[in-house]
């Protein structure tokens, strides 16, 4: 797919604007997701789930049957894990539980579990504006499939994002369609370049979610999806690495030997890679990912997640870089680039 790239500043220019980053003036590295939100909301805040009960497009046969290769929404949702009560009711428990380990006043409602756009508009507006009425509540956050977003649906997320803080998610996972095919994903990345496309200038925040280590890609394939992040140019992105849970059939390809996980090692070497690749003003929501141990099976080093952490900041001081160093080009992607709409694979 061709693109069309606007001149882009000098490299001088373009280093002048990461040193002008706040994040950068407060110390860090890159653009951590707390010190984006302390900034935007005076305080600490955090997502506390709900589960609306929603299915997903390659669950229910739409496009696909069984889910992708290594999802069991209970290992990634809390909401997930316990029965479904109405959202005012799930905000409230959440918020308990929350508060038992951070000290935190202020919340993101986060619809997490499946595709939370797979419904009619008017029904997710229900849902959404019964999470904002919520006094504890200050933004909505929507996890969803980047082929899952009507235009209506994306009227109605306007239409919030006016009135209050509105984050979409999109699982992106990768940019290439040979790894979307094997994870049973049911679209290609047109799909994500599509939803990005008509997403734009909405006033809501668009956040891509990709997966690092999946079987077959090579480290400059994890770079090419790098790359595209950020020449989709979008405001936020969550790294996980591919682990296993159990009762999916990524779980029992683990277990006959088909295929092997990404090391530590390597996953915090591709993180440093990515962040490096990235604008320097796209916030990271995430760096790892992990389950509850009763989910769980592999790699065992992602439930150590201080010390991922940890190893990450290591090797990002032992290389002496930062978010942004390696971004080719100085403006934002989304003011480089022209979009062309495609449409999801039947």
């Amino acid at each position: 797919m061709q693109t069309t790239l606007n001149t882009v500043p000098s490299k001088r220019n373009f280093m002048l604007k990461i040193n002008d980053m706040p994040w950068r003036e407060a110390g860090l590295r890159y653009h951590a997701y707390g010190f984006a939100m302390r900034r935007r909301f005076g305080q600490r805040v955090q997502k506390v789930s709900i589960d609306a009960g929603f299915t997903c497009p390659n669950v229910d046969g739409t496009v696909a049957i069984g889910g992708c290769v290594f999802c069991d929404n209970r290992s990634y949702s809390p909401s997930r894990r316990v029965p479904r009560t109405n959202v005012t009711a799930q905000i409230d428990e959440g918020i308990q539980n929350l508060q038992r380990r951070y000290r935190v006043e202020r919340f993101i409602a986060y619809f997490q579990p499946a595709t939370n756009t797979y419904a009619p508009a008017e029904r997710l507006r229900t849902l959404f504006e019964e999470a904002l009425r919520h006094d504890r509540v200050v933004g909505l956050a929507v996890g969803t499939r980047p082929d899952c977003v009507e235009d209506d649906v994306l009227e109605l997320l306007t239409e919030l994002a006016e009135q209050t803080y509105v984050s979409v998610e999109y699982g992106m996972q990768t940019m290439h369609d040979r790894s979307l095919a094997w994870m049973n994903r049911g679209c290609t990345h047109a799909a994500m370049i599509d939803a990005v496309a008509r997403s734009r200038g909405r006033g809501f925040e668009i956040s891509a979610h990709i997966i690092l280590g999946l079987p077959g890609e090579s480290e400059e394939e994890m770079h090419a999806t790098a790359d595209e992040v950020a020449r989709l140019g979008v405001d936020a992105i969550k790294l996980h690495n591919l682990y296993a849970v159990k009762n999916t059939p990524l779980a029992d390809q683990l277990a006959s030997g088909a295929l092997t996980l990404i090391d530590r090692e390597q996953y915090v070497r591709m993180v440093v890679d990515v962040l490096e690749r990235l604008p320097a003003d796209c916030v990271v929501e995430r760096l790892s990912g992990d389950a509850p141990p009763d989910y769980f099976v592999a790699p065992n080093w992602c439930l150590e997640k201080a010390a991922v952490q940890k190893a990450i900041d290591a090797e990002i001081e032992r290389r002496d870089t930062w978010q942004g160093r390696l971004h080719r080009g100085g403006a934002r992607a989304s003011e480089c680039i022209e979009l062309h709409p495609c449409s999801k694979i039947e």
